[in-house]
């Protein structure tokens, strides 16, 4: 089968069964894979009102049909559930090498259901597929877990899928973590292994992606390598990565600097990427990945390999931390635990923000390093009243502390590192993403006019299409020239058959929808569209928007303009029309 393997991973947990399906090829050409396809199959296999941490609940990893091939950027996966942390349906992609690996065992995807009794990891090689005793591992960080999965299977090449002790203990924003330092990160990824009692996935492969025309196919590769991948607008993830952010946002105004009080940062070059390139020891690159963005840093003993924009800010400017020693520590505790860097800093800093205002004494202040980092293994592994709290997340506090005014969350997933008083694009992108505030599904920051409304609701719609069928084919985020055009002539080369930009542009619009139509099942309605109230009261202080706020009248507009551009009526449900279209409408 050209692309696909053909076949996917059944795995039951209660009774440790394991089999084998065939792809549902009905499906490829509406989802495709990855996000769209792992959406698809989870769509059918529980109930919208499934309680996430549940037995009934199921997990569904995808990879994308690019994903085992030479095509640049294409190796990433996707794991689609529903969330612990918000009661959503959710997606969260990550990179590295294992989405290759599961493809050259011979799987697309691997469904997981049922809960273990006790901790088990599975053991992929190749045909061979078992359910391992994983009691040895209970308690382990990743790092040490990865260790003992490639000792048990016998190759130090084997890809893994693993969890720390915070998924463990059920930490609503714990991750899965993958090769150290790659994550599966937002959403509570993490909780849900956990409450299967799944420590790991382990998997090697000894085959190969077929293609139907190897010829055309490596012209292509080379041809976009060259003329749209390695060109200006990208180069700056080989050169800098991330950090290079830093700056930009800070210049921007949007830079969350003492629990979102401050859109500028007056210290940002102890952690900018100047900084980061004075620390950085080497680059690490995912599989197919001419960039390699990854970059390996090291102070003082502290080596890891990032931290990544997101982590630089919320566990470092946000808190008052312009330390990149600290950063870097608190980065790889995160990344050993196995717990969501954004939602933890973010969380921190709300602490902080409540101890200096007296809500509540978390002995945490704004830029004490040494607090900052021991409270981060008490969240884990819920040693601690105060890890148990912040365990709870932004709006777990707001409510038990009547601290409404100081959270930054959408959906019960707390923002990531740009302020939307200072782009109202990304307000509407956090408003209406399917997982809660996100930052992967739109990203208008850095349009022309952020505080049109129209503008900016038209851009995150086309954002969100766009981003439904990019991580539908496995490709990374920093591809930021890829279109659909590109996608189509490298899908049309390998399957064999002609694939169309059209046929992609609406499989995106198709797999948004379908999204909506779940948590609508589940229960969401218009009203958690919203933006926090911080966001919408307090003015922004420092930085060019400096007294700027969203407005709830400004807010309304755009989110109603958003939901007609979508087709959707103004309490957000789709019409029938829009339904047919899409072929949604017997779902």
């Amino acid at each position: 089968m050209n692309l696909y393997k053909g076949k996917v991973l059944i795995v039951n947990l209660t009774d440790r069964s394991v089999k084998t399906e065939p792809l549902r090829e009905e499906w490829k050409k509406d989802y495709w894979g990855c996000w769209g396809m792992a959406l698809r199959y989870f769509y059918d296999e529980v109930s919208p009102d499934v309680d996430p941490m549940s037995p009934e609940n199921a997990i569904v990893i995808m990879t994308g049909p690019l994903s085992g091939t030479n095509a640049p950027l294409t190796s990433r996966f996707c794991m689609v559930s529903k969330s612990p942390k918000t009661g959503t349906v959710f997606e969260s992609n990550g990179g590295g090498s294992f989405g290759p690996e599961l493809k050259y065992a011979g799987y697309d995807g691997i469904i997981i259901r049922g809960k273990a009794d006790g901790l088990v990891y599975l053991k992929i090689d190749d045909d061979k597929v078992s359910i391992e005793d994983a009691a040895p591992m209970a308690g382990k960080g990743i790092f040490d877990t990865e260790v003992m999965l490639r000792d048990a299977v016998g190759c130090q090449e084997a890809k893994s899928l693993s969890i720390g002790p915070a998924g463990e203990n059920g930490v609503p924003f714990a991750c899965v973590g993958s090769e150290a330092y790659r994550q599966l990160g937002r959403g509570g990824t993490g909780a849900l292994f956990g409450s299967k009692n799944l420590k790991s996935i382990v998997c090697r492969g000894s085959g190969s992606v077929r293609v139907a025309d190897m010829s055309k196919y490596l012209e292509l590769v080379n041809k976009y390598k060259e003329t749209d991948v390695k060109t200006e607008d990208n180069l700056w993830a080989k050169t800098d990565g991330t950090p290079l952010l830093m700056d930009v946002t800070n210049d921007l105004g949007i830079h969350p600097t003492k629990n979102f009080t401050y859109g500028f940062d007056d210290n940002v070059a102890g952690l900018n990427s100047e900084a980061m390139q004075a620390a950085k020891i080497g680059d690490r690159a995912c599989s197919s990945c001419v960039f390699a963005c990854g970059k390996y840093t090291h102070i003082n003993g502290a080596e890891m390999e990032g931290p990544e924009y997101e982590t630089l800010v919320l566990g470092g400017s946000n808190l008052e931390i312009n330390d990149l020693e600290t950063v870097i520590r608190f980065n790889r505790i995160c990344d050993d635990l196995g717990m969501d860097t954004i939602s933890c800093g973010n969380v921190i800093g709300m602490a902080m923000d409540m101890t200096e205002k007296g809500r509540k004494d978390f002995n945490l202040k704004f830029g004490d390093k040494e607090a900052f980092l021991k409270v981060i293994s008490e969240i884990a592994e819920q040693s601690t009243e105060r890890g148990k709290d912040l365990a709870m997340g932004g709006r777990g506090l707001a409510e038990k502390y009547n601290s409404a005014d100081l959270s930054t969350e959408v959906k019960n997933l707390e923002f990531p590192a740009y302020d939307p008083r200072g782009s109202y694009g990304m307000g509407i992108a956090y408003a209406t993403s399917e997982r809660g505030a996100c930052h992967m599904r739109a990203f208008p920051a850095f349009d022309e006019d952020v505080f049109d409304l129209d503008g900016e609701a038209e851009s995150v719609v086309n954002g969100q299409n766009f981003a439904s069928i990019k991580f539908s084919m496995c490709v990374c985020d920093f591809w930021g020239t890829v279109t659909t055009d590109i996608m189509a002539d490298l899908m049309s080369a390998g399957l064999g058959e002609e694939v169309t930009a059209a046929e992609l542009n609406k499989s995106g619009e198709r797999i948004w929808n379908l999204n909506k139509l779940f948590n609508m099942k589940a229960g969401f309605t218009a009203k958690d569209d919203y933006i926090p109230e911080k966001v919408m009261n307090q003015p922004l202080e420092k930085g060019i928007h400096a007294g700027k706020v969203m407005s709830t009248e400004a807010f309304e507009k755009a989110k109603i303009k958003y939901y007609e551009l979508r087709g959707w009526d103004e309490n957000g449900i789709p019409s029938q029309d829009k339904l047919a279209e899409l072929g949604l409408s017997q779902l």
